[in-house]
């Protein structure tokens, strides 16, 4: 459930929806439908590995490392722009709106 960079430093990856962003498109949960679910208000939000959804505002669940592609690739396709994924550890995105 980490990423290996470019030094070989193991980092853990979570991601996080801003629901106020959100347009209910859904292609994240067709990408990944292991993190990433719509729900009755027709918003997607993340789920964790229990299948709960993270319905807090910026709350976030782990980005298994065999799902980062799917999840990335929901990020680069997501119309709202909303799907954030940063590194555990200093809370850097990496990929999404706000990543350099």
């Amino acid at each position: 459930m980490s990423v290996t960079s470019e030094a070989g430093a193991s980092e853990q990856l979570e991601v996080w929806i801003d629901q106020d962003l959100c347009t209910g498109d859904g292609i994240c949960a067709q990408y990944a439908p292991e993190v990433f679910e719509l729900d009755i208000d027709g918003l997607a939000y993340v789920k964790g590995a229990d299948e709960e959804l993270r319905q807090s505002p910026g709350e976030t669940v782990p980005v298994p490392l065999t799902l980062l592609q799917d999840v990335v690739d929901s990020v680069r396709d997501c119309p709202g722009d909303c799907i954030h994924v940063r590194r555990a550890s200093d809370g850097v995105e990496v990929h999404g709106p706000d990543a350099d």
